[in-house]
């Protein structure tokens, strides 16, 4: 896992009325894996994206990998639409279910790949006994269902924590990083066992000189943090 990292980019931080230019200059860019949340006004108190937009992306982009990621109180019940849709990873939060194995099941029954997410309050430990399970696991730096707020510090420390999980329990999967990373944090994060970065508006998005070069800088960060070697 340790001789790539990959740059997902949110499509939450996205202008909506450009997104289709956005994308395009992300696959100029290389980028071949996209973000994409999805909020009930429950779990969270906002909203963002329809079912419709999936079905949009995979028939526009039959090659890119779909990351979903749900936000919402019962993430079970998604799963058909998910799998209408052709998502390739499926992610729902911990604390979202109490019937978090079974969730896992039905997601991979739908040949989805599954995914949790860790909120910044929830030990890493919390995903341990299903953490065989799953093919990715989300550590949130913010709290979810905002944008604009800031990286949390002590996520560093816990991807290197949730990479002790990784190789307890002998399972490979992808640690992923959610929410506000910046340059100055991003390096760290990637020495210490993070292998997918959701991107936004501190490393992509809404910078001087455009998505392409942005996407370009965050890949040589990338290279560099793996180049430096794990702590």
């Amino acid at each position: 896992m340790d001789s790539v990292v990959i740059n997902s980019p949110s499509l939450a931080n996205c202008n909506t009325l450009h997104i289709r230019e956005d994308v395009e200059e992300l696959r100029k860019a290389g980028v071949y894996f996209l973000h994409i949340d999805l909020m009930d006004g429950n779990y969270v108190p906002n909203l963002c994206f329809p079912l419709r937009f999936l079905k949009d992306l995979r028939q526009e982009y039959p090659d890119i990998i779909l990351d979903v990621h749900m936000m919402v109180t019962d993430p079970g019940a998604y799963v058909e639409s998910m799998a209408e849709a052709k998502v390739d990873y499926l992610s729902f939060h911990a604390d979202s279910t109490p019937f978090a194995i079974r969730t896992i099941d039905k997601i991979r029954a739908a040949n989805i790949r599954p995914g949790v997410v860790i909120n910044p309050s929830q030990p890493v430990e919390v995903v341990e006994p299903y953490a065989d399970l799953v093919e990715m696991v989300t550590l949130m730096a913010v709290e979810p269902g905002f944008a604009g707020q800031k990286f949390m510090p002590g996520t560093v420390e816990r991807v290197g924590m949730l990479d002790a999980v990784r190789k307890r329990v002998g399972k490979d999967f992808l640690i992923n990083v959610d929410g506000a990373m910046t340059c100055e944090y991003l390096i760290p994060c990637i020495q210490r066992g993070a292998n997918v970065i959701v991107t936004g508006i501190f490393t992509v998005f809404n910078q001087p000189d455009g998505i392409v070069s942005a996407c370009k800088r965050f890949d040589a960060m990338c290279k560099k943090g793996l180049e430096a070697g794990r702590i």
